[in-house]
């Protein structure tokens, strides 16, 4: 079973690049988004949230999703990815039920500075 489910590295790393390109694009959309009027701040926020989440998914295609998980939340780096996935969750509750544009933006801030500690923390010494 394992032998048949298991991808080989050519597969995993076209899968990553697939899913960081994906990522970049919908960062990148969701930042000319934030320039339509009346819901281009909800806009912004889903597209960018969509593309940190397609960036972290795409490291799931180089290590598996289970070793991903459980380097996610080591003691090291726990706090980091609490952060982080606090941030995406409240950048999208701020523009779909609170209705704040200050504070979508403020989350979404704070979500490219989480997202940048998370990466760094699987840097050895980069801390």
């Amino acid at each position: 079973v394992i032998e048949g489910t298991s991808l080989s590295w050519g597969t995993r790393v076209k899968g990553f690049i697939a899913c960081f390109a994906m990522g970049c694009l919908f960062s990148i959309l969701g930042s000319c988004l934030l320039w339509v009027p009346v819901k281009g701040l909800t806009l912004f926020a889903v597209f960018y949230t969509l593309g940190n989440i397609a960036s972290i998914g795409s490291t799931l295609f180089l290590m598996g999703p289970m070793k991903q998980l459980k380097r996610m939340f080591e003691p090291t780096r726990l706090i980091a990815t609490t952060v982080m996935l606090l941030c995406l969750i409240l950048t999208l509750c701020s523009a779909f039920w609170w209705h704040k544009k200050g504070l979508t933006l403020l989350f979404c801030i704070l979500q490219f500075f989480a997202l940048a500690w998370y990466s760094i923390s699987f840097i050895p010494f980069a801390r």
